[in-house]
């Protein structure tokens, strides 16, 4: 089986790459990001604070987060429940941020990813993939863009769906996530040291797609994949 590890700070376009380049090498795409966001959602309905370990760690047993794909498309449950249409929002990504650090609820998601791995040509995508969920993926990229970029990434597409938002507030947002994945103390955001560095600010999907894929050809021709 063949591993493909995308890691990068939130907004980087990870899901986005990560979704064009599965389809095209006829991978299984899974979206960790997407995992973590279901659990931060779950503590949010539950007013947890996402900084208290003890309370998380309880809770953690009586949460369930399952993959399913429906005509190609991921499909993230949450004790049974679709919530793929629930978890993209500003506050459940600052929830996913903050409780991601507590090392209860990556044991809880680790093993998942990992077995997800062993049955498929895989493409995942999130913070530590590379360095800590699969290591010894054959290819590694760290794909990463200024703040200013996605910043207004972000702002043109929540603008394109009509949602009212403030550049600044999404750019200090964006800031203080980066700030809370590098400095966690568990599995922290950081760029494997055999990881390909791609920095999309000024390229397009099409290019950044272009590039991982030959990155991918060229593992392909010096291995015996």
């Amino acid at each position: 089986m063949f591993s493909i590890a995308i890691d990068g700070p939130a907004g980087a376009g990870k899901s986005t790459i990560a979704k064009t380049i599965a389809k095209k090498l006829g991978f299984v795409y899974v979206d960790t990001g997407a995992m973590y966001r279901a659990m931060g959602l779950y503590f949010l309905r539950k007013g947890v604070d996402g900084q208290d370990g003890e309370t998380i760690a309880a809770m953690c047993p009586e949460i369930s987060v399952t993959i399913e794909y429906v005509d190609g498309e991921q499909q993230v449950l949450l004790n049974g429940e679709n919530v793929s249409g629930l978890i993209r929002t500003e506050e459940v990504g600052q929830m996913a941020s903050v409780s991601s650090a507590q090392p209860a609820v990556r044991a809880a998601l680790l093993q998942l990813q990992r077995d997800m791995a062993k049955s498929a040509n895989i493409l995942m995508d999130g913070r530590d993939i590379g360095t800590k969920v699969l290591p010894d993926a054959q290819l590694k990229i760290f794909l990463t863009a200024s703040a200013d970029v996605r910043a207004k990434r972000r702002y043109d597409e929540l603008t394109a769906k009509g949602v009212s938002c403030d550049y600044e507030v999404i750019k200090q947002d964006i800031i203080k996530r980066d700030h809370q994945d590098m400095t966690r103390a568990t599995a922290p955001l950081r760029q494997a040291e055999d990881a390909v560095l791609v920095d999309s600010s000024y390229m397009t999907i099409n290019q950044v797609v272009e590039a991982i894929i030959a990155e991918y050809h060229k593992v392909l021709e010096s291995s015996a994949f």
